[in-house]
């Protein structure tokens, strides 16, 4: 009973947007604004009317495989989806809020359905013409915020294991550029690489600390002439 209570509750937005006459009904949702490396994601999905996904709920519950699982589903059934990478760069430009928000518009404006209503997690989209509700924790209510939250939080982590192979020495695959003990050991060792963010206090500091030995290395070099 339990699970259909919850089943029934992670619906219930979209069942009474359905019943006010919305068809098109957009979730979004971003994975990866704390971690110090790689880029924000962020997903937009309209679920086909009244669609019942069995185990769909917020990425962050589900296990890896789960996701996995889940996401092959929701782009095999989703009338439109679009999922969008905004880079380290720009997280810097822009600070991650405000690279967030970017993000969450263009994946809305991206998608090859217009949307009649659309559910946000958390952040208030005021820029948004279309009729839109900002719901705290709205990936653990909402199946459309939901199905977002896993095709964002697929996409990042398949991105991660891709850089993992090229900047081998920072563990990307075990923590996905979070700041977990291993990353910052490897980031006081290594220094900062080209996917760290600049903006974020962890990887400022560790490149102070690497161009502050080249410096000193400079110095040596020139004492030594």
């Amino acid at each position: 009973m339990k699970s259909q209570k919850e089943e029934i509750n992670l619906y219930r937005f979209e069942e009474e947007l359905y019943d006010e006459g919305f068809k098109n009904i957009c979730g979004v949702d971003e994975a990866g604004r704390g971690p110090l490396a790689g880029p924000v994601v962020v997903a937009a999905c309209i679920l086909p009317p009244f669609l019942r996904i069995p185990g769909v709920n917020d990425s962050k519950q589900l296990s890896e495989k789960k996701r996995e699982e889940l996401y092959k589903i929701i782009v095999k059934n989703a009338l439109a989806y679009n999922v969008v990478f905004i880079n380290e760069k720009i997280i810097d430009e822009l600070n991650i809020y405000e690279a967030t928000k970017k993000g969450m518009l263009d994946a809305i404006n991206g998608l090859k359905i217009e949307p009649d209503y659309v559910l946000i997690d958390a952040m208030p989209l005021s820029e948004l013409k279309t009729n839109n509700k900002s719901i705290i924790h709205g990936d653990a209510l909402s199946a459309s915020i939901a199905a977002a939250s896993i095709l964002a939080k697929v996409s990042r982590d398949h991105y991660m294991e891709k850089m993992d192979i090229k900047y081998p020495n920072y563990g990307f695959k075990h923590h996905k550029g979070y700041g977990t003990k291993m990353h910052l050991e490897a980031l006081e060792k290594y220094g900062p690489c080209k996917i760290h963010r600049r903006s974020f206090e962890p990887v400022a500091k560790a490149l102070q600390k690497t161009k502050q030995l080249s410096l000193n290395l400079f110095d040596e070099e020139d004492d030594g002439e």
